[in-house]
């Protein structure tokens, strides 16, 4: 399959820039794949769409605050992502504009405290990952938590250094869900349900599991290859509980549907083997793109995504390239959000 088969003209005040208040008030296309009929919805109806009976499976994991800032001795500034903690205060994390630098040179975290931190680079790897010395004993997701910024796209803008949405951000780009920390972007499907959402799933008797992969930065790297077989996927993490397994193999033995919150969810699902699921900790490359056959979920949760992104793949995977196309044209007509702060679909 090309590549340019999944590109599309979006106009630019298409992507949100903020997300819908409250959560469910964002909008919900609902597509089915039986009939290929189109409705337009909203978030807070999913209760009334779902049928009795479906296992919801949701991605639990919890976005780091892991942007942040490092101060020159000159007094310059540069830019940090934090992507996991090696061992005690080794950090690997992805650097810009970080300039001429030797193993000598010490750093400190640009944060008002009275008490800096200092830091060294100790390496530099590829595609701007590089190795931190940070010198204190706290463990790297909780120092974050105190000083930094949530790892919000680049199509989300906000003030390079500070900015007032900061707070507001630290809030809603995280699932009211998220338990596990780990990640560096949000599992966004999962941004648009709250206590009421929940609780009306529950009232209707439909169940839910929890499964956990933490997200890369890899999911917002474009496929650009010619090719979507000639593309190299990210690899990312996950866990799945056995209460997470025994709630889907029953459902399946039940005949009930299992729906995806997610493309991350629905990668961990489909990177298990056929049959009954088993409790597992491992990592996942698994690139979903048509023809795909199914062999766990059954319908998808899911925002709208970026052109030539292996996640609009996965959609046209689900309903096939020409009704992705059809369906992503109807967004765009109906002037739906797009990207992490958008609106969502439903595909069953």
């Amino acid at each position: 399959m090309r590549t340019d088969e999944l590109d599309f003209q979006l106009p630019a005040e298409l992507i949100a820039q903020e997300p819908a208040s409250p959560r469910p008030a964002s909008r919900l296309l609902h597509y089915r794949r039986d009939d290929r009929s189109i409705t337009h919805r909203h978030f807070r109806d999913l209760p009334d769409i779902l049928r009795t009976g479906d296992l919801l499976v949701f991605n639990n994991a919890r976005v780091t605050p892991a942007r942040f800032y490092l101060l020159k001795p000159t007094g310059g500034r540069f830019e940090g992502l934090f992507l996991s903690q090696r061992e005690p205060r080794i950090w690997s994390v992805l650097l810009k504009n970080v300039g001429p630098w030797s193993t000598q040179m010490r750093y400190t975290f640009d944060t008002p405290s009275s008490d800096p931190v200092e830091v060294r680079i100790v390496s530099q790897g590829e595609e701007g990952q590089f190795t931190l010395r940070v010198e204190t004993d706290e463990e790297a997701i909780a120092f974050l938590d105190r000083i930094g910024r949530m790892p919000l796209p680049p199509y989300i803008r906000r003030d390079k250094f500070k900015d007032d949405r900061d707070e507001t951000d630290r809030d809603r780009y995280q699932t009211v869900y998220a338990q596990t920390p780990g990640s560096v972007a949000a599992p966004t499907a999962g941004l648009h349900f709250d206590a009421s959402v929940l609780d009306g799933l529950a009232e209707r008797g439909i169940e839910r599991a929890d499964l956990t992969l933490h997200v890369g930065i890899g999911t917002f790297k474009p496929v650009s290859a010619d090719t979507l077989d000639a593309h190299t996927m990210h690899v990312e993490r996950y866990s799945l509980d056995g209460e997470c397994c025994e709630r889907i193999n029953r459902a399946k033995r039940d005949g009930r549907r299992v729906i995806a919150v997610g493309t991350t969810s629905a990668r961990v699902l489909e990177s298990q083997p056929e049959g009954a699921l088993s409790p597992r900790d491992d990592e996942t490359g698994i690139f979903i793109y048509p023809p795909y056959r199914w062999k766990h979920v059954d319908g998808l949760i899911t925002n709208f995504h970026l052109p030539r992104s292996t996640l609009i793949a996965l959609v046209a995977g689900l309903i096939g390239l020409d009704e992705q196309r059809r369906l992503y044209a109807e967004a765009i007509a109906q002037r739906y959000r797009f990207f992490s702060y958008g609106d969502s679909s439903f595909l069953e």
